[in-house]
């Protein structure tokens, strides 16, 4: 167990970061499975958007690696237009 003052913090302020992270990273992937489980093409591009900006945001704050999220961001992209 920690000894300092700081350290004890610094292990909530991880948990906290950590159960944040997790939250979000788990609300996107639904999304994306919502999005891959849409027939709608309107829906569908409304719906990209949406994904599109928390895909982002998880990238930005490293949740996700970068190239993982342009990856993910350009295989939706692709199934949208594939919608017919």
């Amino acid at each position: 167990m920690a000894n300092h003052k700081s350290a004890l913090k610094r292990i909530r302020a991880n948990e906290a970061k950590r159960l944040r992270n997790r939250y979000q990273a788990k609300t996107t992937r639904t999304f994306i499975k919502k999005l891959r489980h849409t027939t709608d093409k309107a829906e569908a591009q409304e719906l990209l958007k949406k994904v599109s900006s928390m895909i982002d945001k998880l990238a930005k704050k490293n949740i996700i690696h970068k190239n993982n999220a342009a990856n993910k961001k350009s295989s939706l992209t692709k199934f949208v237009n594939a919608i017919a």
